[in-house]
């Protein structure tokens, strides 16, 4: 799994779908066909495969890290580095972060009718072109995908409507690994695990985060030792 780093102050991973960053600007390269502006651009895990509700969670010996509303994979060799928000002290994301760039999935309360994702995603796209970003649009494994290009720095959006709840994923890195970025990413949200809860909740509300026993005394490890210093 890697070390345990801390992040404060970027924004980068925030949980909100409207907040973008200058750190959330990218492409990934190649999507083969682009979307018709009229096509139906709706998203979603099929039957049997994931990401996967948590009633629907597979025993598949896969090792996740439970961070209470969604469980991600960490990919051997990849680090985990924990973002707080720095006025709250609560968690604001949680990066997983690889040789191809860094991940972020989050999990958002959606409509029982779905569709959440082309929703964020135009108005995503809207964002980053009146950023001046270069963006494209193309079909992805689960319907709409989002890549930017800005600078140097590359990133690949993708989302997935569930019972629900809506997933979205993100990796951001150098245009290098290009190529390879996306296909990291889809591992992480094909293999991850949504726990909405019951309780009822504004549409597009985050889903809380809690970090596992062992990263939270990490953190807050860290955190005293800088208090120190």
């Amino acid at each position: 799994m890697g070390i345990f780093g801390r992040r404060r102050g970027s924004r980068a991973g925030s949980a909100d779908p409207a907040d973008r960053t200058e750190t959330e600007y990218g492409d990934y390269g190649d999507y083969g066909d682009e979307y018709d502006e009229h096509e139906d651009l709706a998203g979603g895990s099929a039957p049997g495969q994931g990401p996967f509700d948590i009633a629907d969670a597979p025993d598949d010996g896969v090792a996740r890290m439970d961070l209470g509303s969604v469980r991600v994979p960490v990919p051997d060799g990849s680090q985990v580095q924990v973002e707080m928000d720095s006025s709250s002290g609560n968690v604001r994301a949680v990066h997983i972060v690889t040789a191809q760039g860094q991940v972020t999935v989050t999990a958002y309360a959606a409509p029982r009718s779905g569709g959440l994702w082309r929703e964020v995603s135009d108005e995503l796209a809207e964002q980053l072109r009146s950023d001046g970003a270069q963006v494209s649009v193309g079909r992805g494994e689960w319907g709409m995908e989002l890549s930017a290009i800005v600078g140097e720095v590359a990133l690949r959006f993708i989302g997935v409507d569930g019972p629900r709840w809506m997933l979205r994923g993100v990796i951001a890195g150098p245009q290098s690994q290009a190529a390879q970025a996306p296909m990291v990413l889809r591992d992480i949200v094909r293999a991850t695990i949504v726990d909405r809860g019951d309780a009822p909740m504004p549409v597009r509300t985050p889903l809380a985060i809690t970090l596992p026993e062992a990263v939270a005394a990490h953190v807050a490890e860290q955190a005293q030792g800088r208090a120190q210093e």
